[in-house]
């Protein structure tokens, strides 16, 4: 299977999660390449009329939501969202996520946390038995003391966790923290961990969503799945 093939069933999800958003909501954009076909998808309704305000989760989406003509709410003092819509990196059985791969884990988070609804689009190869394994969790940690930080990841995890970097410089988010990705054979019970790693003094956020999808929206070679999820 291509990257190509990829591409278009992210497409493909995007393309049926704007079946969610209606005139008038205010609308959580999500970030990375998936959130970007559903940016520009939503885009080219605005340009037919389509009255939304977004809420972006990073400086990429702004800038394309912004292109596309997208009234951006980024100074509120308390957000009303009716949908946020994102992708994710893992997805297990019970609809928990590893989030993050994109550094925008802290931000996705807030917002996600912050609607009414929160639907997820994937390509199926994002569908996992178990979270882990092949994506390591990304962590944001503070500057400040990161490398302790990291031993108490490391002694509470058993796992391999790597200063994330780029051009071999540590990656910085847009909150101006560090990012330690955890490498992980399988993660049993996110929940638990995502509460632990919270207990981490330095540790800002986890790429953990536990319990947070209402909605699934999967691209296949078939075409779209779409699962709801039932809240308990």
């Amino acid at each position: 299977m291509t990257t190509s093939d990829l591409d278009s069933f992210k497409r493909a999800a995007a393309l049926a999660a704007v079946g969610y958003v209606k005139d008038g909501m205010v609308v959580g954009l999500g970030t990375g390449s998936t959130a970007k076909h559903l940016v520009m998808a939503l885009g080219e309704q605005v340009k037919k009329g389509l009255q939304i305000r977004g809420v972006c989760t990073s400086r990429d989406t702004a800038a394309l939501a912004a292109q596309y003509g997208v009234t951006l709410l980024d100074r509120e003092p308390r957000w009303a969202i009716d949908v946020a819509i994102d992708g994710a990196d893992q997805v297990d059985p019970s609809f928990n996520l590893i989030k993050g791969g994109g550094g925008a884990l802290l931000k996705e988070k807030i917002v996600a946390a912050s609607a009414k609804q929160f639907v997820v689009l994937i390509d199926h190869t994002k569908r996992v038995p178990v979270l882990g394994g092949t994506f390591p969790l990304p962590v944001e940690v503070v500057p400040f003391g990161w490398g302790s930080t990291t031993r108490h990841i490391e002694g509470l995890t058993q796992g391999r966790v790597v200063l994330r970097e780029r051009s071999g410089v540590p990656f910085q988010t847009e909150s101006g923290n560090l990012i330690v990705d955890v490498h992980l054979a399988r993660i049993d019970r996110p929940g638990e961990l995502e509460i632990a790693l919270n207990r981490i003094p330095g540790v800002v956020e986890t790429g953990l969503f536990v319990g947070r999808t209402d909605v699934l929206i999967v691209g296949t070679p078939y075409g779209t799945e779409t699962y709801t999820v039932e809240r308990t």
